[in-house]
């Protein structure tokens, strides 16, 4: 079997399955464009485990959770971390995968009430790659004290759980708009975001119609950024309120 020499990460919040301003189910519209792109590894925020009452509102609302929906119908292993529980169902974050996935963790980052937040740990395997490549899917808190508490649950996690030598991607919504504190969490861990790697600066991803905040990344360690890129434009900025970001990265 010939080895992986590369593959493409893309990192996405899909806002529930549905349009910007919540008035129309865009899963079959996400799911083709994600089809098109056919990524490796897919990194997704705001994924809708149950939602009772859209199930009953909307005819073209899935029964089932939505990493399952997506995995059936791009042909991806998938796993998912549930981060937020409410009476009619629960959200969380979800990782599909066209390479062997074994989920290992769900690490609840939540520091208050009102936001319920973790980061999804899986470990997948490029075909004839030595090591497996751990994946951390992560959504933050939308206020920067939050956030800080944060990046440090994050750091001591990587810092305690995962091997200083093996390829490592954190990936997410990251809401930092303000570009303040990010980059330090990144800095100490030994990580490099692609984008800003290959471009110099961070792009914009929110709101998908307009973009005018930076606030999904793609970090790394012990892998090579080969490329960079933004999906803008049509059909994605109908699709979320966010734009995905890709990342094509070999081992380092």
């Amino acid at each position: 079997m010939t080895m992986i020499r590369s593959f493409v990460l893309t990192s996405y919040n899909i806002h529930k399955g549905m349009s910007p301003l919540n008035r129309q189910v865009k899963m079959q519209g996400i799911a083709q464009a994600l089809d098109t792109i056919g990524s490796d590894i897919l990194c997704l925020q705001e994924v809708q485990g149950q939602n009772l009452k859209r199930n009953i509102q909307y005819n073209e609302y899935p029964d089932q959770s939505q990493h399952e929906w997506f995995g059936e119908y791009l042909q991806l292993q998938n796993s998912y971390g549930k981060n937020s529980e409410y009476d009619n169902g629960h959200h969380g974050n979800a990782v599909l995968s066209r390479f062997p996935l074994d989920p290992k963790h769900n690490v609840n980052i939540t520091v208050n009430k009102l936001e319920q937040r973790g980061v999804l740990h899986c470990e997948v395997q490029p075909v004839g790659w030595e090591q497996p490549v751990v994946v951390l899917c992560a959504h933050l808190n939308l206020f920067e004290r939050d956030r800080i508490k944060q990046y440090q649950a994050i750091a001591d996690y990587v810092q305690n759980e995962i091997d200083s030598n093996q390829p490592l991607i954190l990936a997410g919504d990251f809401n930092d708009w303000k570009k303040m504190s990010c980059d330090k969490l990144a800095v100490s861990l030994g990580m490099t975001e692609a984008f800003k790697h290959c471009h110099g600066k961070l792009s914009p991803t929110f709101p998908a119609k307009l973009p005018v905040l930076s606030l999904d990344r793609i970090y790394v360690r012990n892998l090579k950024v080969k490329n960079a890129w933004v999906h803008s434009g049509k059909p994605w900025s109908t699709l979320s309120d966010h734009l995905p970001i890709s990342a094509e990265l070999i081992l380092a």
